[in-house]
């Protein structure tokens, strides 16, 4: 089984992790971000490849990358503002 949506977060975040200035982007960062973002997105799991490319498709139009772009956002600034103890 391939979860689509975590690829998909994966590929956003590093295109969107620049627009926060001073953001660190370390991999305790880049982890917190990634699971604030998956445990706010409904999860897309397929079983068969031709469920994978509906999938695809559907994660490729515009309303769920925009979601996906506004939950990255919170969270790169909610990270940001607020890093785990023990960071750096």
């Amino acid at each position: 089984m391939k979860n689509l949506l975590e690829e998909v977060v994966a590929r956003e975040y590093e295109q969107l992790k620049s627009t926060i200035p001073g953001f660190c982007g370390c991999d305790m960062c880049r982890d917190d971000v990634l699971v604030y973002a998956l445990n706010r997105l409904l999860p897309r799991y397929v079983a068969q490849p031709t469920g994978e490319v509906l999938t695809s498709l559907s994660m490729g139009s515009d309303q769920p990358k925009a979601d996906i772009s506004v939950v990255l956002l919170e969270g790169l600034r909610r990270v940001k503002a607020e890093p785990r103890e023990g960071h750096g």
